[in-house]
C-alpha cells in the first residue's frame, strides 16, 4: 500500500469517524483527492480499505457514501462489542499492571468533570481511551484486531451524542465498577459489567432512533 493510500484513508477515515461527514453523504473522488492532496487512484484504494471497514457503501454507480445502518446493523454491531469487549475486560483483569490501573482511574476523573461540564467531546476522548487501556491491558493483538472496526465506527460517537446526564452518570459509575473488578483481579465481574455497558449503550441508542 502507498503511503499516498495511507495518507488518503487515514484522513478519510478521521473525516468519517469524527462525523465531519454524516450518514449518506457522498464522497467524491476528485473532492477527496484535493482534500488529502494526492491524485484520484490513492483515493480509490482507500475508499476499497474503507468499504472493507463498512465505513462507506457504494451504490450501483459506484459512488461512494458514508454507510448508514439499519436497527438490525446496529443491534449487531453492540452485540459484537458486547461479545469482545467483555472477553477483553475478563482477560484485562487478570493482566493489568498497576500504571494503567492508575491510567483508568485518571481518566474516569476527567469523564468525570466531563459529565460534570456537560462537555460530550471530552467525555468522548477520556471514554475512547479508558477503553483502549483496557483493550491493551487484554494482552491481545487478534482481539484489539476485530474490536478497532467496531469501536471507532460512527455510530459510537452518535450514542454518546444521544445521552442525556442520567446516561453519562450511568457510564462513570460503570467505569468506577470495572476498576474495581480490575483491582480485585476478578475476571468474572469484570466481564459483567462491561457486558451491561455496552448493553446499555445500545439501548440508549436505539431509544434515542425511535
Amino acid at each position: 500500500m502507498s503511503k499516498a493510500s495511507d495518507l488518503a484513508y487515514a484522513r478519510i477515515r478521521s473525516g468519517i469517524t469524527g462525523a465531519e461527514w454524516g450518514p449518506g453523504a457522498p464522497l467524491r473522488e476528485a473532492d477527496l483527492a484535493a482534500l488529502c492532496g494526492v491524485s484520484r487512484t490513492p483515493v480509490r484504494e482507500a475508499l476499497r480499505r474503507l468499504e472493507a471497514e463498512y465505513l462507506i457503501r457504494r451504490n450501483d454507480g459506484a459512488r461512494s457514501f458514508v454507510a448508514d445502518w439499519s436497527a438490525d446493523d446496529v443491534a449487531e454491531m453492540f452485540a459484537l462489542r458486547a461479545l469482545l469487549e467483555g472477553h477483553a475486560a475478563a482477560r484485562a483483569a487478570t493482566r493489568i499492571d498497576g500504571a494503567a490501573l492508575a491510567e483508568l482511574e485518571r481518566l474516569n476523573r476527567d469523564v468525570a468533570a466531563a459529565v460534570e461540564s456537560g462537555d460530550s467531546d471530552a467525555f468522548l476522548t477520556a471514554n475512547r481511551a479508558f477503553h483502549a487501556i483496557l483493550l491493551e491491558s487484554a494482552q491481545s493483538p487478534r482481539l484489539a484486531a476485530m474490536l478497532t472496526a467496531l469501536v471507532e465506527q460512527p455510530v459510537v460517537r452518535r450514542t454518546a451524542l444521544r445521552y442525556g446526564r442520567e446516561e453519562f452518570v450511568r457510564s462513570h459509575a460503570e467505569h468506577a465498577s470495572l476498576i474495581n473488578a480490575m483491582h480485585k483481579r476478578d475476571a468474572g465481574w469484570a466481564q459483567s459489567v462491561m457486558v451491561g455497558h455496552i448493553r446499555r449503550a445500545f439501548h440508549a441508542f436505539a431509544d434515542a432512533r425511535t
